[in-house]
């Protein structure tokens, strides 16, 4: 599985190929569907282009971007979103249109809470589990680990990419018998993209992880990045 991540908590700084509005969103999301990727993450945005959990936003942008698709879609709970745990588990339970899944960075304050609501109402939970935090040893003592849907292995080294990806997954072991996502940012997106490629694991790609292509080209869409991630992908797995 490729999932596309359409734009993170990046703005219009990192440039115009970047979605920000829900049809700018929907429509960057149908281009990557189109070009392989089987499941989305979107970060909704505020008219001003800020990351929301509130309801009115996400249930634009889930209305707008299932218009188009019919893949899989999921939103980011992260904390800059809303840092207050308490508020952002009542915002989760506000929602009037619910995503498929929803990814939980499991380091942050108030995840097991925010997962918790989340598998109350029926969504999918993605634990993120990010490099150079506790959330691997926190993820494995939780009660909720066998409930989620799959674990995200979230390589935040750019440098040494993939020894950090293979430590991560160590740290892992069996994840509590869910499948894993491995993806990483930045210089570290492609070498991470080709390592989940070798061993056989799902992978993400899209202009949150990075806004170049292998050959340190700017990607011009989703789409793009998508259609490369394939090539990479599959071009891994052959020669593993």
């Amino acid at each position: 599985m490729v999932q596309v991540c359409l734009n993170g908590p990046r703005g219009a700084a990192d440039g115009s190929a970047v979605p920000l509005t829900p049809e700018s969103m929907a429509r960057a999301a149908a281009e990557a569907v189109a070009a392989g990727a089987t499941d989305i993450h979107v970060h909704p945005k505020s008219p001003c282009g800020r990351d929301s959990l509130s309801p009115r936003v996400v249930a634009a942008t889930l209305d707008a971007i299932r218009a188009r698709v019919s893949v899989p879609v999921g939103v980011t709970t992260g904390a800059w979103a809303e840092p207050d745990p308490a508020a952002r588990v009542a915002r989760v339970r506000s929602w009037t249109v619910l995503p498929d899944h929803a990814s939980v960075n499991w380091h942050e304050p108030g995840a097991e809470e925010t997962a918790a609501a989340l598998i109350d109402r029926g969504v999918g939970v993605e634990a993120g589990i990010w490099s150079g935090t506790d959330a691997a040893g926190r993820f494995a003592v939780s009660p909720l680990g066998p409930q989620v849907l799959r674990v995200l292995a979230e390589v935040t080294d750019t440098e040494a990419a993939e020894a950090c990806a293979r430590t991560l997954l160590a740290e892992l072991g069996t994840a509590d018998g869910r499948p894993v996502l491995l993806h990483g940012e930045d210089a570290g997106a492609w070498p991470v993209l080709r390592l989940a490629g070798r061993l056989g694991l799902a992978t993400r790609m899209g202009l949150e992880d990075t806004l170049f292509l292998p050959d340190g080209e700017r990607a011009a869409s989703n789409a793009q990045l998508v259609a490369e991630a394939l090539v990479q992908y599959g071009c891994s797995q052959r020669s593993s």
